[in-house]
């Protein structure tokens, strides 16, 4: 027969079992390598900056050069090792994304190039895509509405 607890005696073995909040290193160590891949990114724009490309040059060859960091990194199995101690860090947006579309790509590359690479490489990154389109679509209609009015 099992005795009942009383909720202060579970609570008493509930904490005994838990183990403690990381929260506090959690955010420091996205704070860190979410600064660090940023600062990368920053010096790979000033670096074009110094080759004198017109600003939307710059933007685009920074954009370029940090999906293709993400994708290496993400091929080398780097990312996901960064990503453990990173945590959110690594969600740094455009390298996240790169790593989101990569990382089913890769996975799926056993399967052939049309049913795995082709079908698995938006698994995680194709829903975000397309809401992101939807949403601009609607917005554009809306505020074109606005304007006949």
């Amino acid at each position: 027969m099992s005795e009942k607890l009383s909720p202060e005696d579970y609570q008493k073995q509930v904490e005994k079992k838990m183990h403690p909040s990381k929260t506090w290193k959690n955010c420091l160590m996205a704070f860190l390598y979410g600064g660090a891949i940023c600062t990368v990114g920053e010096f790979v724009r000033k670096l074009f900056e110094s080759l004198h490309l017109t600003e939307e040059l710059v933007g685009s060859a920074t954009s370029v050069t940090m999906v293709f960091f993400g994708v290496l990194l993400t091929g080398l199995d780097l990312y996901q090792k960064m990503a453990k101690r990173a945590g959110a860090g690594t969600v740094v947006p455009i390298t996240g994304f790169a790593n989101a579309v990569a990382s089913p790509a890769i996975e799926a590359r056993t399967e052939g190039l049309v049913l795995g690479v082709g079908a698995k490489i938006f698994t995680i990154a194709g829903p975000v895509i397309t809401y992101g389109v939807v949403s601009s679509i609607a917005y554009g209609l809306i505020y074109w509405f606005c304007k006949l009015i």
